[in-house]
């Protein structure tokens, strides 16, 4: 039986997120930089000669049309192809906490199964699929620490100096929708310049970049505040993570396991990880073309 076992998904911080407008079809631009992290589902993949798209969840129960499936079934569609597969997920990532778990799994499903299927089908024909399936969907397959722009579909690679953070994930989750829909998000930040960013300005970055989508998500979930002040107990300052509910702080590197924080002084209903940053993507390289950029894919 050919198969894939362990393929990894990891997550992504939004070391900033700034909101610079509102499009005519109500969609938001935005302006971000996304930066892969070490915290990671597990996804395995069993060829199938009947078509079927089969899934197994080893840890938590998914809904049953996850992104996952939906990404099977579009590859399927794309590649015009008659296989099928099991798949087995382990998810590590929480959901609606801003850390992109649901499009990273995607974006490895549409890898994975590329190479499984034996399709060969390029990074960009492998990222407009994506970009049908979640605007971030793109991003994990190009591969790399990116600047991301418009809806999210503009997609600039870069480079950043490697980093350490403390994750806080509280009990409840966010729903995208309920932020975006509120009267009081701000929607007219002031566009940053790319050439402005560099790797040299990483740290200051995080001192005078904001997520303007953290205020409005503190008022819908307590828990967005409370994860905060717990860092801000620990001599951290934090921030939320995409939509949230997570928030985050940048950790000294340190030869010890954790430096700066008290992982076992947090409350029960956190879930709290020390994350570092990935040097790329795992699976980078595993459609031609990566590391392109994916401008309006």
């Amino acid at each position: 039986m050919q198969t894939l076992y362990d393929i990894p998904a990891p997550a992504k911080l939004n070391l900033f997120l700034h909101i610079t407008g509102r499009r005519p079809d109500g969609y938001h631009l935005l302006q971000s930089v996304f930066m892969l992290i070490d915290w990671c589902d597990t996804l395995h993949f069993e060829l199938r000669q009947d078509g079927a798209i089969s899934r197994e969840d080893l840890t938590i129960t998914l809904p049953a049309d996850d992104l996952i499936v939906r990404a099977a079934r579009a590859l399927q569609l794309a590649g015009h192809c008659t296989k099928g597969a099991h798949i087995g997920i382990g998810k590590s990532i929480p959901a609606q906490a801003g850390l992109g778990g649901g499009s990273s799994d995607a974006a490895s499903t549409l890898l994975a199964l590329n190479r499984l299927w034996g399709l060969d089908l390029p990074l960009v024909a492998l990222s407009r699929i994506g970009l049908s399936l979640g605007a971030d969907v793109p991003f994990f397959l190009g591969g790399r620490h990116a600047w991301v722009e418009g809806i999210g579909e503009v997609i600039r690679p870069i480079e950043l100096p490697d980093a350490r953070f403390v994750v806080v994930k509280p009990d409840a989750g966010l729903e995208t929708r309920l932020i975006f829909s509120d009267p009081e998000l701000k929607r007219d930040s002031e566009p940053v310049i790319l050439s402005g960013f560099a790797a040299d300005a990483f740290a200051n970055f995080l001192k005078v970049g904001r997520n303007d989508m953290q205020v409005v998500a503190q008022k819908l979930c307590p828990g967005v505040t409370q994860a905060l002040d717990w860092l801000k107990s620990q001599g951290l300052s934090g921030r939320m993570t995409g939509s949230g509910s997570s928030v985050f702080a940048q950790l000294q590197h340190s030869a010890g396991p954790v430096a700066g924080v008290d992982v076992a002084a947090a409350p029960d209903f956190f879930q709290v990880k020390v994350c570092s940053s990935l040097k790329a993507h795992p699976l980078l390289g595993w459609a031609a073309g990566n590391g392109l950029s994916v401008d309006g894919v």
